[in-house]
């Protein structure tokens, strides 16, 4: 029987259509199945448990669906851990976002990248690294699975501090090979891409047509130059130009490389992120929480064009986000690879992955051997494989070798209970420029998010 515990399950985005994925895996059934799903918010559980039950009986499944709020009993043996969580996520969020801003910090979103992810990266490691020590405890050959942000800066800390096995998952790779289907006009299917480096900040070393093993650079190239550069400005116009000077596509999008670079402002429109008038209060003090707009286009097409001053585009993660059914009753697949990579760890059969984040050691040759990096990889059951990459662009690697430094010095922050480590984080975070406000902005940051960061002296 295999038995995976769900972390975090009553997350509204991911919680329903992972579990549906789950279900749908029948290798992952054939042999008996418990999936045990926790969360602190019993309601929203609830609702994740019913859609479960509901995918279970339609399919014909006999798995064992255990809803609960007690973590160590979910993890208890356990094959595999996933964890999606985040707490009053918009709330912090906002804070990541206005608070760096209010001192002259310009980062884009302060989600991945930027100074207000450290304290998102600290927010999420004190709950993450209490699941990993128990997982250490009651489930020590578990693989941890994590969808939880910010990816790169959480794994380093569970893989650095703890024996456990983790590996980050993020569809950011994904979202650059639609992006490549689309300006190359060949479908996905017919895309061979390998890409590297860090979270939300990766690069395409490899763009082929499986077809004809075309190697297509030099067409993008051509399209590229061509393009209006006013089209999916909010999208692409900063990786057209990292493309341009650094001679590789980038994935995900300019509103997430972009976190990672101080002059990104001049093509990212950050305002945008959690936007409110200041006057009526700020977000977490009256708890209306606006909404988290990441492309500038869709703010475009929903209201410009309908002319709707009633609409209002749905908040980060609402269920509403997700459709769960075709129209002809199947059920949807998330594109998310976790199931794929349990199937092929249950069922010892190799399995190739777009992107993982794992610990380096070696796969990109001019990147830091204990950095979390986001490769290509395979799976089977002897683990997680990454796949042995080319030295990427030195102007690239010298930016991610500044975030591997700031990451290390986040850890150590967290394991020293350190406020001096973290200092040294945000003070060499590429957009801070005043050492007075960066104090300033810690002092308050810290005093905001007291409950929910770890203990720092």
């Amino acid at each position: 029987m295999t038995k995976i515990a769900y972390i975090g399950a009553g997350s509204l985005q991911f919680g329903p259509i992972i579990v549906q994925d789950i279900l749908m895996s029948n290798i992952l059934s054939k042999n008996g199945l418990e999936i045990h799903l926790m969360d602190i918010e019993r309601m929203h559980l609830d609702h994740v448990l019913s859609h479960g039950e509901y995918v279970n009986e339609k399919l014909g499944r006999n798995a064992k669906i255990i809803a609960t709020t007690n973590r160590d009993e979910a993890i208890k043996n356990a094959d595999f851990v996933i964890c999606a969580l985040e707490k009053d996520r918009n709330v912090f969020w906002s804070q990541d976002f206005h608070i760096p801003r209010k001192y002259g910090f310009k980062q884009v979103y302060g989600e991945n990248g930027g100074v207000g992810s450290l304290f998102h990266a600290l927010r999420n490691i004190k709950v993450i690294m209490e699941l990993a020590k128990k997982m250490e405890e009651l489930c020590p050959d578990a693989l941890l699975l994590n969808f939880s942000n910010p990816e790169h800066k959480i794994c380093e800390a569970v893989t650095r501090l703890t024996t456990i096995k983790a590996i980050g998952l993020c569809h950011g790779v994904f979202m650059g090979r639609e992006q490549l289907s689309e300006l190359l006009e060949i479908p996905l299917s017919d895309l061979q891409t390998k890409a590297c480096g860090m979270n939300h900040f990766t690069w395409f070393q490899e763009i082929i047509q499986k077809s004809t093993g075309e190697d297509l650079y030099p067409k993008l190239r051509v399209i590229e130059q061509k393009g209006d550069w006013l089209a999916k400005w909010h999208e692409l116009a900063l990786g057209r130009i990292l493309f341009r000077r650094f001679g590789l596509w980038p994935s995900p999008a300019s509103n997430h490389y972009g976190e990672y670079l101080r002059w990104a402002e001049e093509f990212v429109i950050p305002q945008l992120q959690f936007f409110y008038d200041p006057y009526d209060g700020h977000p977490w003090e009256n708890k209306q929480i606006p909404e988290g707009v990441y492309t500038l286009d869709k703010v475009n097409y929903e209201r410009e064009w309908n002319k709707d001053w009633s609409k209002k585009l749905l908040p980060v993660g609402s269920t509403e986000d997700v459709q769960l059914e075709n129209e002809d009753g199947t059920f949807k697949n998330s594109g998310e690879i976790a199931t794929l990579i349990m199937e092929s760890i249950v069922n010892d059969k190799k399995q190739w992955l777009e992107a993982v984040n794992v610990p380096n050691k070696g796969a990109i040759p001019n990147l830091p051997d204990n950095l979390v990096v986001e490769v290509p990889a395979y799976s089977d059951a002897s683990g997680i494989k990454p796949v042995q990459m080319k030295p990427i662009p030195e102007g690239i690697a010298a930016t991610i070798r500044l975030h591997a430094s700031i990451h290390l010095l986040l850890v150590e922050a967290y394991k020293e209970q350190s406020k001096d480590k973290l200092l040294q984080a945000i003070l060499i975070e590429p957009t801070v420029n005043s050492y007075r406000n960066a104090v300033d902005m810690c002092n308050e940051m810290l005093i905001l998010q007291k409950d929910v960061l770890p203990i720092l002296k």
